[in-house]
Parts: structure tokens; C-alpha cells; sequence
């Protein structure tokens, strides 16, 4: 599908996502969800990163998320709950919709990690390593 715009190409990807709030997406992690952040590692440092939450960059998203990609992280099984974050909820948004895509259970963040520190849920500095959960502090 050819998009006239990248807010056109944003609209049909957040069709049919589940757009979580930061208490939502809260809520979702202490049933059992995982937030993956997808921010490259200066951002993760500028703006904090949610404790508990695995590092994926964008780039390696889909194979590492993905059950049976040959290359997926231990935390990918089969019907694990993906929550994406980024730094406002734009990527997140097209992140969550490759993940649909692939057959996997993921959402995201409304408003990315500026919404969570806004609505005063917690945060740790970073950067954490790749592929690792993020340690509280």
C-alpha cells in the first residue's frame, strides 16, 4: 500500500492497535506483558527507561520478537503480550503494527515515555545494554 504521507502511513498502522495508556500498559506488565523499548540507546539516556522493560532497537525488532525467527531472544514465545515504547508513540505505533503483522500480541504506549514520566510511573536512568531487561535503580 502506497501512503501519501507518513501521518497517512501512521493512521492505517494504528488501525485495529491497541493503544495503551502508561497506568494501561502498568497494568498489562503486572499481568504478564512485556514493554519492549525500541529507542536507540542516546534517547534511552536523554529521556530514562522503564524498569523491567527489554531493549530491542527498532532494527532488530521482528527477528528478535518473532517465536520462530531463528534469531528471537528467550523472552519470545508464543503468546507473550508485547507493549512498544518510544520516546513520543509515533515509531511505537508502526513498531506494534509490523508486530501484529507477524501474528504477535502487541500494543503501545500513547504519548511513549514522555506519557509514563508524566503520569509518574517510575523510570531508571540508562542506557541498559541491548537485548537485556532494564534494572531499576
Amino acid at each position: 500500500m502506497i501512503h501519501a504521507s507518513v501521518d497517512a502511513m501512521l493512521a492505517t498502522a494504528r488501525q485495529g492497535l491497541t493503544r495503551l495508556s502508561p497506568q494501561q500498559a502498568a497494568d498489562a506488565v503486572a499481568a504478564g506483558a512485556l514493554i519492549v523499548d525500541i529507542r536507540p540507546a542516546w534517547q534511552r539516556e536523554a529521556d530514562e527507561e522503564i524498569p523491567g522493560s527489554l531493549i530491542v532497537e527498532r532494527n532488530h525488532l521482528e527477528w528478535r520478537l518473532h517465536p520462530g525467527s531463528g534469531a528471537s531472544l528467550p523472552q519470545a514465545r508464543p503468546g507473550q503480550q508485547w507493549i512498544v515504547v518510544c520516546t513520543e508513540g509515533y515509531t511505537s505505533s508502526l513498531a506494534a503494527r509490523s508486530l501484529l503483522d507477524l501474528g504477535l500480541d502487541a500494543a503501545d504506549i500513547d504519548g511513549g515515555i514522555v506519557a509514563w514520566k508524566a503520569a509518574g510511573l517510575p523510570v531508571c536512568t540508562g542506557p541498559s545494554a541491548i537485548e537485556s531487561i532494564v534494572a531499576g535503580s
